[in-house]
Parts: structure tokens; sequence; C-alpha cells
């Protein structure tokens, strides 16, 4: 049945995926390289154009907001695996009338979602002990000497982390729902 809880759940996996899309990963913030003001870029699934909060002609007088600073090769991958899991939950809503099938449909998109979130920790944000990744291409642009802030206490890293207990708890509800059925599969 469509109204059951772990449909319930499954639809705010979806929700979390799609809002993954429109929050940033992380933050990094560089010490000022033009002026006293520090310089903000911020990774996301998406690229994003340049933010200013004025148009100079003169580069003092520009104030930066924020933007992709340097494109992360392989953001695909990254952007790919969020909407396959975004497709695997969405698909096994209506996978309810079996249950087994539904409960391994969505033990795979959890088992995406820890690689998703394996890529994004590991790899996207500061690369293995900071030899890629986002990090290592800021600092590859040689702004500054000075260490660069990484924040990622952002939405875009909660909600995967979200989902990924949604997702759990999607799998036990499916679980109880199947035991109930055998049980009372053998009363009859």
């Amino acid at each position: 049945m469509l109204q059951r809880i772990q449909s319930f759940y499954l639809v705010l996996v979806v929700v979390g995926i799609i809002l993954m899309f429109q929050f940033p990963i992380a933050r990094y913030t560089l010490p000022g390289f033009i002026g006293p003001d520090p310089l903000t870029s911020e990774l996301s699934l998406l690229d994003k154009s340049s933010v200013y909060a004025n148009d100079s002609h003169s580069i003092e007088d520009i104030t930066y907001i924020g933007q992709d600073i340097v494109n992360l090769k392989g953001r695909w991958v990254l952007t790919v695996t969020a909407i396959i899991v975004g497709i695997i939950a969405l698909v096994s809503i209506f996978l309810f009338k079996n249950r087994i099938l539904q409960m391994r449909v969505v033990a795979c998109g959890a088992l995406l979602n820890v690689v998703y979130l394996f890529l994004l920790f590991f790899w996207a944000i500061n690369g293995t002990g900071g030899s890629g990744g986002y990090l290592n291409a800021l600092q590859q642009m040689h702004f500054t000497t000075e260490t660069i802030t990484v924040s990622m206490l952002t939405p875009g890293t909660i909600t995967p982390i979200v989902t990924l207990i949604l997702l759990y708890l999607a799998q036990r509800a499916i679980k109880k729902d199947e035991i109930k059925v055998r049980a009372a599969d053998r009363l009859r």
C-alpha cells in the first residue's frame, strides 16, 4: 500500500536528494588575497555562476559573495550517484506489492548512498590526505600560502546522512510488514 510509513520515508529521501542540488556541499574560506575580506568558494553538485555584490571595472572594488572558483574534475560522478539514489527511492515506493524486491531495492539505494558519502567526504571535499579533490584544486591555484578553512556543516553534507537514515528506516518498516504478512499467512 502506498500509505505505509516506508513510502513516507522514501518520499522524504527523494525530497532530500532534490534539496542536495540546491545547497552547497562545502564552503572554503581563503584568506583575503586582494583585500582584508576573505574569499569564499562553495563546492556544489551543479555548476554555479559567479556572484558579486556589484559590477565594478576595478578588481579592488568588487565585493565577492561566492562561486565555484575551480572546477572539480569528476563532479559528474557525485551528481549521477545522487540522481541514481533518488531514482531508486522513487521506484521503490511503487514496489509495495513485492516487499522482498522492495527491500532489496532499498538496500541497493542505501549502499549507493554510502558510496556517495564516501566519495563526498574522502574524495570531493578534502581529497584523500589532501592529494585530490576541491581543496587540492584550490591550493594549486596558489592564491595564498595560508591555510584554507573548510566548513562541511552545510545542508549539502547533512542531507545525504539523513537520507541514509531514512533508507534504513524504510527498510526496517518493509521488513516489519513482511513479517506481519508471513505471520498472517501462517495462521490461515
